[in-house]
């Protein structure tokens, strides 16, 4: 079945077909919510979330781009959790992390798979410096791929709005990855 009828079908009420389009967005949605939240549990968390609420609205989806619609409901829930997190601030007690080793499976080379994992870390860490507004248009436009316009309409900001919040998040950004260049280089 192609997406149309998998959405045709959903707003049904065929499950099937929504768990066919959960399978070919659940990847994207986990990583825009992992990407604006930086963290893995409240990331599956906002996804899980996200999912559930567009099973509950497939009804009242009128078309156009089921992925903005989505990723419109996925931030939403991102929002939802960064105000639960302002709300309750924690600390996790350790960062540890089980992490496998991708590159056994792969021809990558231990040493490359590393560095390219150091860089994603300080990556992710810069974003995570930004205000959520700037965050969430930087993650949807330079990680996900959209354009300003879906950006716009995600957000439910102007295109002006969009830009600009952009244009921030890109400057604070290279800002926080030349700061860790140059700390980095003084370790050295």
């Amino acid at each position: 079945m192609d997406e149309r009828n998998l959405i045709a079908a959903a707003r049904g009420g065929d499950t099937q077909a929504f768990n066919q389009l959960v399978l070919l967005y659940q990847s994207t949605v986990y990583n825009l919510a992992y990407r604006i939240l930086g963290d893995p549990e409240a990331a599956a968390d906002a996804s899980q979330e996200a999912f559930l609420s567009a099973f509950r609205a497939m009804r009242r989806f009128r078309g156009g781009s089921f992925k903005a619609w989505l990723l419109r409901i996925a931030t939403n829930a991102c929002y939802d959790q960064l105000r639960l997190k302002q709300r309750r601030p924690t600390s996790p007690l350790n960062a540890l992390s089980e992490r496998t080793t991708p590159f056994a499976e792969s021809a990558e080379e231990p040493e490359n798979y590393a560095l390219r994992q150091e860089l994603s870390e300080v990556i992710q860490k810069g974003i995570q410096t930004l205000p959520p507004d700037q965050r969430i248009a930087l993650v949807l436009s330079d990680v996900q791929g959209m354009s300003y316009k879906e950006i716009a309409a995600i957000t439910k900001a102007s295109l002006g709005t969009v830009k600009s919040r952009l244009s921030r998040a890109r400057a604070k950004l290279r800002d926080f990855l030349l700061e860790q260049n140059e700390m980095s280089l003084r370790i050295i």
